[in-house]
């Protein structure tokens, strides 16, 4: 008799509605950035999966079977757009009828400039204070389009990150603000700062524009060692997804300081220095001042 009861127990648990946490939504985005920033807003709400990993190299970035299963089941899909992720509307494909949001609608872009890519987007909206603004905004709208019974949840969650977002960069402005105009330049591998250049008022140069191109040619390398010579620039940076072996050349032929790591594209992992947006943010933005101020 006993074991009927268990037997009947155990099929009236089965057939019970899920739990409100299996009842979350599933959503993909292209890379750990928007993942960590969506994880902010869905909070319970919504299980959240990068595509690619810490410290992946998005531009030219090709997926693997597993990277395709991982997406699998997905309610929603966010990237970035702009040219960013050329591999992503490939990868969109096998995973059937889901709706994708891209995240940089609404962002007013910058050209890249001369070369192959003249005329064409800087796609790294996401380091500018405002535009964070509109990938917050836009993330919030993903969710709540897709989940509308959370629907205040994500609006309430995405205002609060919002004031995370702009007092995490506030002490930086001051900070590049209190430089002599002349001082204010950013030299790095990438041209991948050109938003967050804009707000802060500096001077962007790179020896290559984005990492689909070749990096560190010797035309690349001279043009920008002449740039660094005429404006008497102090420092130059890489970027954490590529070699930071060009940089440090041009530093050397131009007895400039080398100053370190950026971050932009790929978060680190959680014992790393950038496990979330607001870290890189902050880390980047804090490495580019040092740089700037130390004295020669």
């Amino acid at each position: 008799m006993h074991l009927f009861r268990l037997l009947g127990l155990f099929i009236t648990l089965s057939l019970a509605p899920a739990s409100s946490a299996l009842a979350q939504i599933k959503v993909l985005t292209s890379f750990t950035v928007f993942a960590d920033m969506a994880r902010n807003i869905a909070g319970e709400h919504a299980e959240v999966v990068s595509i690619t990993r810490e410290g992946a190299e998005i531009h030219m970035f090709r997926p693997t079977p597993g990277d395709i299963r991982r997406g699998l089941g997905a309610n929603v899909v966010l990237w970035n757009g702009l040219g960013l992720e050329t591999w992503f509307e490939r990868y969109l494909e096998n995973l059937g009828d889901v709706k994708a949001y891209i995240l940089s609608d609404g962002v007013e872009p910058i050209s890249i400039g001369d070369g192959p890519y003249e005329g064409q987007a800087n796609p790294h909206g996401w380091m500018s204070p405002g535009n964070a603004m509109i990938y917050v905004d836009n993330i919030v709208r993903a969710l709540s389009e897709t989940d509308p019974d959370n629907a205040a949840a994500y609006t309430a969650n995405g205002e609060a990150y919002k004031t995370e977002i702009k007092a995490t960069f506030e002490p930086i402005r001051a900070s590049i603000e209190a430089l002599p105009e002349g001082r204010r330049w950013l030299v790095t591998s990438e041209a991948a700062f050109s938003y967050l250049a804009r707000d802060f008022g500096l001077k962007e140069a790179a020896i290559w524009a984005i990492n689909a191109d070749s990096q560190g040619s010797p035309q690349q390398v001279r043009h920008i060692i002449d740039l660094i010579r005429d404006n008497d620039v102090p420092v130059i940076f890489s970027e954490s997804t590529v070699s930071p072996k060009p940089a440090q050349q041009v530093a050397r032929e131009t007895g400039i300081r080398y100053g370190g790591v950026l971050y932009v594209d790929s978060l680190s992992t959680p014992d790393g220095p950038v496990p979330t947006y607001l870290d890189l943010l902050r880390v980047t933005s804090e490495t580019i001042v040092a740089g700037l101020t130390a004295k020669p």
